[in-house]
């Protein structure tokens, strides 16, 4: 993984029930209808859909939408997942790289959408399903050296988006993540569900804050990946901040990218006191990290390895989608279980 400028690769295990429960009431009041939530003569807004055109600057790139987008390939999980929470699922023609298990509650409708690939599909195989928008949630999704290039894409007619936490630059705070929601509600005409949607979040988020609020910060090592080198999440990602605000401190929130590779004796050297597992496919369970980590002699007096201190997250949790707001619960509950006795 640390090969990868982007980690387009990750899964794990979340705390679904809960976040089917909330997102259970969210699509019971959206649905999957049309992007015209505003009434009025039906025939003017099928010419001039409410609310349009839209123009949204996305790193770098300016994209006027004259009507929402209708057909949709999304590319890594989190963007469909955000997508489908948004009641658009009528809107998408393909997915791409499922790296976690999906929600309960988005399942089905996850699983009737094409599968275009399991990992990032070509160009041409985006394609062939006609979309004309395709929603990335890591650089990789438009990666050059692979044919698919977002001006690639603009060439051949196709609107694009990347998730901003890959804009690259500035640290990824949940404001982003209610940003992103609503960016992408304005793109599909449906902004009243996506500031539903950011209502509930947000109103996950604080409540889980409130409890740690005065405690010590936890120094916290997150361990994505690697044995030579460890693959960490550095201080532009969106998991230093559900770190600080679960009552931590990411122990490499000075490595100035989204994610990259540290030394062993570095994290030695920092010392921390717990270690969040990211969880996915393609780079070994949980166990088998837990595992190498106790294994390794250098690491013996590490605190968080002496202590067996490990908190799981999918990386789905820690990235800007849907699930983010539900980590700072497990995060918080991980690093001051105390607050929540």
């Amino acid at each position: 993984m640390s090969q990868l400028s982007t980690p387009a690769h990750m899964r794990g295990f979340f705390r679904a029930t809960a976040a089917a429960v909330a997102l259970s009431s969210l699509l019971l009041t959206t649905g999957c209808g049309s992007s015209d939530e505003g009434g009025g003569d039906a025939k003017a807004t099928a010419a001039v859909p409410a609310g349009f055109p839209v123009t949204i600057d996305n790193c770098g790139v300016k994209t006027t939408y004259d009507k929402p987008p209708s057909r949709v390939v999304t590319i890594h999980q989190h963007p469909a997942e955000l997508m489908l929470a948004l009641g658009l699922k009528d809107r998408m023609v393909g997915t791409a790289f499922p790296d976690s298990a999906v929600l309960p509650e988005l399942k089905k409708d996850y699983e009737a959408i094409p599968e275009l690939a399991e990992k990032e599909p070509s160009f041409e195989k985006v394609l062939d399903a006609e979309p004309d928008f395709v929603y990335g949630g890591y650089g990789s999704a438009f990666a050059e050296n692979e044919g698919r290039s977002r001006k690639a894409f603009a060439d051949a007619g196709i609107d694009t988006y990347l998730n901003r936490e890959y804009c690259g630059k500035k640290q990824v705070t949940m404001k982003d993540t209610y940003d992103e929601i609503r960016t992408i509600g304005r793109i599909f005409g449906v902004p009243d569900r996506a500031d539903k949607l950011v209502a509930d979040l947000e109103g996950r988020v604080g409540p889980a804050a409130a409890e740690v609020e005065g405690e010590p910060e936890v120094p916290v090592f997150v361990y994505d990946s690697g044995d030579k080198s460890a693959f960490t999440a550095g201080g532009k990602s969106l998991g230093t901040e559900l770190i600080r605000l679960a009552g931590g401190e990411n122990v490499f929130a000075d490595l100035d990218d989204v994610f990259g590779d540290v030394s062993w004796e570095q994290v030695v050297e920092r010392r921390p006191e717990v270690i969040a597992i990211y969880d996915y496919a393609g780079a070994g369970s949980v166990e088998q990290k837990k595992k190498f980590l106790l294994s390794q002699p250098a690491l013996a007096d590490v605190p968080a390895v002496r202590n067996k201190r490990f908190v799981v997250l999918p990386l789905t949790a820690t990235l800007v989608g849907i699930r983010s707001a539900y980590a700072v619960e497990d995060l918080a509950r991980g690093l001051h279980p105390e607050s929540f006795r």
